[in-house]
């Protein structure tokens, strides 16, 4: 019987010495594809080309048993996003998850060169591909002829280790928000909702003041500013949908910015588009002079996790505005 690793794939970062190996991998998937008009570009890559491109923004190649089974790469042309390019799979591989193995690792690889998201083309006569890309959240942002362009804006967290630090980072969330945007938090009592809410208040410059709704359930906050208002909901009394809907809170909905706490599970549906917002808070012990733990010593540390949902969010600037410095009154 074959051990696990007989079967196991290698992702591998490419070097302009694996050209060769992806331009096989190139040739074998695009050969397998049905006649396009026009014809795909692929056929004109060449291992000097392949191995310049990998030199310059670096790719992927996949083995199975020291086999090349697939191969992608990367383009840094444009600036805060990593293009994915010539993504392929070996037709006999196929069935391996090779692909999905692949698209993992290159949103790890994204992530850490500290990029806001990623862009794609696909041919839209090829609706399996378009439908892979659907599948893991990447959204069509723009059509031009025959290839359509796929955006994915990745997700970030960010510790906050004061409420002024929880409050900034509110301002600087505010500053990439618009009339229709939706946003549903969630996190326990006393992990920041409302604080994080009144940082966006400000930063949307609406009229407070900001507290929490849990007894009005729905306030609206006009703007000073002449920009869009802020519609302030707390969930928490909210048995189900049906509850949400008696608000009628869609006929101001794409008008302003709406904040649902405690609406993970409930608030969703008001918009095919959404970020989600979770606070989660960490006390942090320390240790006394002679080792021994001091219970609720420590700094009192949120998480805040940002995730977007939907096509409204695929070229948005997220990481690089919410993972700046927020701890100095300055920032």
């Amino acid at each position: 019987m074959p051990s696990p690793s007989a079967h196991a794939l290698n992702v591998l970062d490419a070097q302009p010495s694996d050209a060769a190996a992806v331009l096989e991998v190139v040739r074998r998937s695009f050969g397998a594809r049905p006649p396009l008009d026009p014809p795909s570009t692929a056929a004109d890559e060449s291992v000097e080309k392949i191995a310049e491109a990998i030199a310059t923004s670096g790719g992927l190649l996949v083995e199975r048993r020291g086999e090349p089974i697939g191969a992608m790469l990367f383009d840094e042309t444009r600036p805060g996003l990593l293009g994915f390019r010539r993504v392929s799979v070996d037709p006999d591989h196929q069935d391996r998850g090779v692909a999905s193995a692949m698209v993992g690792v290159a949103e790890d690889t994204a992530e850490e060169r500290g990029v806001d998201g990623i862009w794609l083309q696909v041919r839209e006569e090829l609706p399996g591909n378009v439908e892979f890309w659907s599948r893991r959240r990447y959204h069509v942002v723009e059509s031009s002829g025959h290839m359509l362009e796929f955006g994915k804006t990745l997700w970030l967290a960010r510790e906050m280790h004061t409420a002024s630090s929880t409050y900034r980072f509110g301002e600087r969330l505010a500053s990439l928000l618009r009339a229709g945007d939706l946003l549903v938090m969630s996190g326990a009592l006393g992990a920041g909702k409302t604080t994080l809410t009144q940082g966006i208040a400000q930063g949307l410059g609406v009229r407070g003041p900001i507290t929490s709704p849990t007894f009005v359930i729905a306030r609206d906050h006009p703007s000073l500013v002449d920009g869009p208002p802020l519609v302030h909901v707390d969930a928490y009394r909210l048995d189900d949908v049906a509850e949400l809907d008696d608000l009628d809170l869609d006929t101001a909905f794409e008008d302003s910015v709406t904040v649902v706490e405690w609406g993970a599970g409930v608030a969703e549906q008001l918009s095919d588009a959404w970020l989600e917002v979770r606070l989660e808070r960490r006390q942090a012990d320390v240790m006394d002079p002679v080792g021994a733990e001091v219970p609720g010593s420590g700094d009192d540390t949120r998480v805040i996790t940002v995730k977007p949902h939907g096509a409204r969010w695929a070229r948005t600037p997220l990481r690089s505005t919410l993972l700046a410095d927020v701890t100095s009154p300055s920032s």
